[in-house]
């Protein structure tokens, strides 16, 4: 089952880099040949990463002895649910990119983007090694920033492909100071060993501590260093935008989980307090923003960021209950926010824009598939009882409130109320573009529109959603209700591991 486990990363990986040199010859791939060649990758993959969660392999091997680090692969609870949600989502991506083909040439490059975004995702979940960790995290980004540059929005993609390198660069920059500095001052880079501290001094584990958390804040996002992420959404193809929010933010708060609070948990709970501001700031920073926002895509990226918030604050609350809500908020806006990416992104394909105040039909009138796939996605964002978003979002403010003792009592309380404030911003931007999108249409911007006062001039009536498009809409509304049902699914998924870290890290 080894092999299972390392076919698991070089599927996509290998499947991917074909792809992309592909493009290179004369004449290039052709496109129905790209995109069956990387969905039998993807699927391949899906299966190699179903197989490893069940069996659980683990490799173990010496790599560079000279710093400690290991070749080091393994599958639990944490990491289960998200190698699960990166495998599926592959799949997922590659046949809406038959449904959304790329913009301009190189079909072989796109699709190889794709799946190497979702291989170097996989190995991110898979390594228990800092060093690894780190690799596997940065071989993520490159294909990232080509999707954004090579395949997003003409008049956008510049800048944010910019704005992306610069910002995760810094990041990468800090977080592999922080591994680093794990390294020399423990004479090991394994995460086993390294959890509880590993002999650090509690200045030394706060440095490191401080030093992580920006890094990795930087790839979240946390408040104040999430500016690139609404302008790399609102540039990036679809497919790139629900693996940019599904995946590689799920990466930064993963690394939080894996590798900042089991190795440095003094420095973590001396920084928790200030790291759970920026995060409640972050949440209704986003909420507030996303009331008047008039762009539908940049509307799910802000949301993105106030979701996410509520991720790390249940990380910062030091209880078990805490991380479980992060990990369970982790999936859950994972799903949901490809849901909302497909949907936004095949609504701007097919309205030529996604501003909120053109002239447009109620999309229950006119493309009632799609709409229900919105509805559903909105009401799960706003944390409604019975589906995904609900339980992580109440448990990770129950989390605060019952923060652990060592925490400030009355701030984390203070926070657990701000974070619930940030629920009711997210009812009402939810409620705002439902009203608007779903339900009335840009009513107030038809009169505007008119040619005479008698009748509207509406934009075409765009298409429904079927066949594929539908068939991914309708996976992910299926996921959404299963875990909002039966959120033990997951919870006990998780519930070992998590009381594990904590009892290592508490030594």
């Amino acid at each position: 089952m080894v092999t299972v486990l390392l076919l698991s990363v070089v599927i996509p990986v290998v499947t991917g880099a074909v792809l992309i040199a592909s493009d290179r010859f004369d004449p290039p791939v052709a496109p129905r040949t790209a995109f069956g060649v990387a969905l039998v990758g993807a699927v391949a993959t899906a299966v190699c990463v179903g197989l490893s969660v069940w069996r659980r392999p683990e490799l173990d091997h010496e790599w560079v002895p000279a710093i400690g680090m290991r070749l080091h692969l393994a599958v639990d609870g944490i990491s289960a649910p998200l190698l699960v949600l990166t495998a599926a989502l592959g799949v997922l991506v590659v046949l809406h990119g038959r449904v959304e083909p790329p913009t301009r040439s190189g079909h072989g490059s796109f699709f190889g983007c794709l799946l190497l975004v979702v291989g170097g995702a996989i190995a991110t979940f898979l390594a228990r090694d800092a060093v690894l960790f780190f690799l596997a995290f940065e071989v993520v980004l490159v294909p990232m920033w080509l999707l954004i540059k090579g395949f997003g929005d003409r008049e956008h993609r510049a800048a944010a492909a910019a704005k992306f390198v610069l910002y995760t660069v810094l990041g990468s920059t800090l977080m592999l100071v922080g591994i680093l500095a794990l390294v020399y001052l423990t004479g090991t880079s394994d995460l086993d060993r390294l959890a509880g501290g590993a002999g650090l001094t509690t200045t030394q584990q706060t440095v490191i501590a401080a030093i992580m958390l920006v890094g990795l804040g930087i790839k979240v996002p946390i408040w104040p260093l999430h500016s690139w992420l609404p302008s790399a959404h609102t540039a990036a193809p679809t497919a790139g935008s629900v693996l940019l929010a599904a995946v590689l933010l799920k990466m930064g708060t993963y690394g939080i989980a894996r590798l900042v609070v089991p190795t440095v948990p003094e420095g973590v709970e001396r920084v928790a307090p200030f790291v759970a501001v920026l995060a409640v700031i972050g949440i209704l920073w986003g909420g507030l923003v996303c009331l008047v926002e008039r762009s539908l895509k940049r509307l799910i990226a802000w949301s993105s960021v106030a979701h996410m918030g509520f991720v790390v604050l249940g990380l910062m609350s030091g209880t078990r209950l805490g991380l479980q809500a992060a990990l369970f908020a982790n999936i859950a806006h994972g799903v949901i926010s490809a849901l909302l990416f497909f949907v936004v992104g095949g609504l701007k394909h097919r309205w030529r824009g996604d501003a909120l105040d053109e002239p447009r039909g109620s999309l229950r009138d006119t493309s009632p598939r799609l709409g229900f796939a919105l509805v559903v996605g909105m009401a799960a964002s706003l944390g409604l009882p019975g589906l995904a978003g609900f339980w992580g979002e109440l448990l990770a403010i129950a989390s605060v409130w019952n923060a652990d003792g060592d925490r400030p009592q009355l701030l984390f309380r203070v926070l657990a109320l701000g974070a619930a404030l940030g629920t009711v911003l997210a009812a009402a931007y939810a409620l705002r573009v439902l009203r608007i999108v779903w339900a009335e249409g840009s009513l107030a911007e038809q009169v505007s529109a008119h040619d005479d006062q008698d009748e509207p001039h509406l934009l075409p009536r765009p298409a429904d959603a079927h066949g594929i498009e539908w068939a991914v809409a309708g996976v992910l509304v299926i996921v959404i209700i299963g875990l909002g049902v039966l959120p033990t699914v997951l919870l006990d998924s998780t519930e070992p591991v998590v009381r594990h870290l904590l009892e290592v890290a508490t030594r």
